[in-house]
């Protein structure tokens, strides 16, 4: 059975950990309540830690001659600067971090829809952009699975989330063998996700990991890092991922009855119409794994890049796109 390691996830503390809401009141969120067995959650309210309490009057973005405050309009406080430096001092302090889940809207932790306005009075936005904690996020950590809980209703956003952050989370384990062959091992079992997100950046990976200049570890490691935070930076497209498919097919074309073949190429393009999810497919792959008793195939983080549990296509019928 497939282990999965815990990623760490910095999540909106309003989100079922507490009551600190600007109107004190805890947001329900059923995806957060599902995830919290199978990652290490580090909860946080940036407005709270900055001192404004609950509950608090609401704050807002202003921008003035282009540069963002943060602005409380019924108290007239400008707290850019320490949420800034709170910012800073947090995101500094994790040793590790695969994701976040940050509230939409807020003018802390909106991602990119908190709503921005000329003026601390005017009731009128003149654009949408990111909280203030948010913008730090984006800086510091570019490369990780960012999203907020509106965008992780969508199921195809949210396959791309779970993958993204699963398997950032095993090349953390990774980074702490530092060895040659832990790397290698990690390109060859994860070599379908990436040839289902980018082609280009999977030849790269493999090139980095061979390693033929003979490196230092820690730079092969860290030049890795950098294409596989370019691998997973879009999402996966159906096209990619009937290439992948067919390169699974290979596997077993010497094994397979011709009506065998043919079921599954129909199935590949009832899927190329978007008329099956793509589970349908991996479900014959993998039933075919079982039979033919193929390692390298079963070893694939592609069939199951996360933990069955998290598997919900609720907002769909369509599943993995």
């Amino acid at each position: 059975m497939r282990k999965f390691p815990k990623p760490v996830v910095v999540t909106s503390k309003c989100f079922e950990f507490d009551a600190c809401r600007y109107n004190a009141v805890m947001i329900p969120n059923n995806f957060v309540q599902k995830l919290e067995p199978f990652v290490k959650f580090v909860p946080v309210c940036p407005e709270v830690e900055i001192g404004l309490g609950v509950p608090r009057d609401v704050i807002r973005v202003v921008e003035v001659k282009g540069k963002k405050l943060l602005v409380q309009p019924t108290t007239g406080k400008e707290v850019s600067k320490s949420m800034y430096k709170f910012a800073d001092g947090f995101l500094n302090s994790l040793d590790s971090v695969e994701g976040f889940i940050l509230k939409s809207r807020s003018p802390s932790c909106g991602i990119n829809n908190a709503k921005v306005f000329p003026d601390a009075d005017n009731p009128v936005p003149i654009g949408k952009g990111p909280g203030l904690f948010a913008e730090k996020v984006l800086e510091k950590y570019p490369g990780v699975a960012i999203e907020d809980e509106g965008r992780l209703l969508n199921y195809n956003i949210r396959e791309h989330f779970l993958t993204k952050l699963y398997t950032l989370a095993r090349f953390r384990e990774v980074k702490k063998k530092n060895t040659a062959k832990s790397l290698i091992e990690f390109q060859s079992d994860n070599k379908y996700i990436f040839m289902s997100y980018s082609q280009r950046e999977m030849r790269a990976l493999g090139r980095i990991a061979a390693n033929q200049s003979q490196l230092p570890i820690e730079e092969v490691i860290s030049e890795y890092e950098k294409h596989l935070q370019i691998a997973l930076s879009n999402h996966p497209q159906r096209s990619t991922h009937i290439n992948t498919l067919m390169h699974g097919l290979g596997y077993f074309s010497k094994k397979l009855t011709s009506k065998e073949k043919s079921y599954f190429l129909t199935l590949l393009e009832n899927y190329r119409n978007a008329k099956i999810p793509l589970s349908a497919l991996l479900s014959v792959l993998e039933s075919w794994i079982i039979k033919y008793d193929v390692e390298y195939l079963a070893r694939q983080t592609f069939f199951a890049p996360y933990p069955g549990e998290l598997v919900e296509i609720s907002d769909s019928d369509k599943g993995r796109a």
